[in-house]
């Protein structure tokens, strides 16, 4: 049985059933018009519980499907997404006075990103519709995610990706067999022209945030963090935020696994942007309902972000959890890069260690009490952007003969304690 009722939108309040509208409310726009996705709780409470997920032996985020809004579970791609590890770090512990700091490793699913959990659901979704030809706007983790999704599914994909799109993300594209299309601009950019075109042609779009069903995917990261910390949720979750729709996702997960009665208190959501892309900060600085567009710089690719889709409900998870967002210098993203690596060993892209380079910050100002449970979200391996990630790396490799005594020469403090 299925689960799902319908969609509502989070700034007028209507409802929708699940084959009225694909995308954000019509009255509302493409900005503030973005949809939420409906349950039947009732119905969900006991088909989830502690005794039935002890029991689960699918360890993947299927494993939360009475959660999800799949119709048709037989239209379930095979790959295996989700229950990625959650690893304590007792060095970052020890280095900023906390006691107990959890990395959520999301660069071990299938092509290395977070985004595998959106596409996977959302693939489903555009079966059930029935459609030939799917799309979708991303600076590039998204975009390869969906593509191998896609092709599994013998769906023809494509991809509008900006200018500056790193090229191993371009590369799993084309090995997956998408269509690339390189705009001329930024993100907001490709976009927008994603958008049109599939307008226009009737493509399936995946784009954040004007999908409803993307942030259904994502928020199974909250449900597992849940489950892995054996239902004592964390004080805090530091999340590195473009669109905003992974941190919306993980919110609310968490708020259904608490109207569930499956964890007894919800963390504070801390959204943590590059600086040179901030339009979220800005905005919950200065008590805004909506964020100002900007022209986003930044190395951080995966956020580099001047209009995000998924403003309305980033905010409302913020201010909702009692979290924040904050902003870090790429120069603190690079040195999270290597603090990860060193301290975790968990290997990064720049967006990803960007929630890192968060709680330091924040940890640093005592925003979090030496009790408190954190946990930080990396949400993208370190090779889809080696070329930022090869910016962080202060050391170079020594050249020596092939001859002992010259590596002992080179490396001598090796061999005196």
């Amino acid at each position: 049985m299925h689960t799902l009722l319908g969609l509502k939108c989070v700034s007028c309040g209507r409802e929708f059933t699940p084959d009225e509208i694909d995308y954000t409310c019509p009255a509302c726009g493409p900005l503030t018009g973005t949809r939420e996705v409906l349950y039947d709780y009732r119905a969900i409470s006991k088909l989830l519980t502690r005794k039935t997920l002890a029991q689960n032996r699918e360890f993947s985020h299927w494993r939360y499907l009475p959660l999800l809004p799949v119709l048709q579970p037989e239209k379930i791609q095979p790959l295996s997404v989700g229950w990625t590890p959650l690893y304590r770090s007792p060095q970052l512990e020890n280095q900023w006075g906390l006691e107990r700091v959890w990395i959520k490793d999301d660069s071990r699913n299938p092509t290395a990103s977070l985004k595998d959990r959106a596409s996977s659901v959302a693939v489903v979704k555009a079966l059930e519709k029935g459609v030939g030809t799917v799309t979708a706007a991303s600076t590039g983790n998204a975009a390869s995610s969906w593509s191998a999704f896609t092709a599994l599914a013998g769906l023809k994909t494509a991809i509008f990706v900006p200018q500056n799109a790193p090229r191993p993300k371009i590369a799993q594209l084309l090995l997956f067999g998408a269509t690339v299309l390189k705009v001329n601009g930024n993100y907001d950019d490709a976009f927008d022209l994603c958008c049109r075109a599939a307008e226009k042609w009737g493509w399936y779009n995946r784009s954040t945030a004007i999908n409803p069903y993307l942030g259904e995917g994502k928020k199974t990261a909250a449900l597992e963090i849940c489950e892995q910390l054996n239902w004592e949720a964390p004080d805090y979750v530091f999340v590195s935020v473009g669109d905003g729709c992974i941190f919306q996702g993980m919110w609310k997960g968490f708020k259904e696994f608490y109207q569930l009665g499956l964890i007894e208190r919800l963390p504070k959501m801390i959204g943590v942007q590059a600086q040179g892309s901030a339009p979220l900060v800005r905005a919950w600085e200065s008590r805004a309902e909506r964020c100002e567009p900007l022209q986003p710089r930044t190395i951080a690719d995966s956020i580099s972000v001047g209009v995000p889709r998924d403003q309305v409900k980033a905010l409302k998870a913020a201010r909702e959890s009692g979290g924040r967002f904050t902003a870090v210098s790429d120069e603190e993203i690079l040195s999270a890069i290597s603090l990860l690596a060193r301290s975790a060993g968990v290997f990064a892209e720049p967006a990803g260690a960007a929630a890192l380079a968060g709680l330091k910050k924040l940890a640093a100002q005592g925003a979090c009490g030496r009790q408190d449970r954190v946990v930080v979200v990396v949400t993208g391996h370190g090779l889809k952007d080696i070329d930022g990630v090869m910016q962080a790396v202060s050391r170079q490799p020594l050249q020596v003969e092939n001859d002992l005594e010259d590596v002992a020469e080179k490396i001598p403090s090796f061999f005196h304690c």
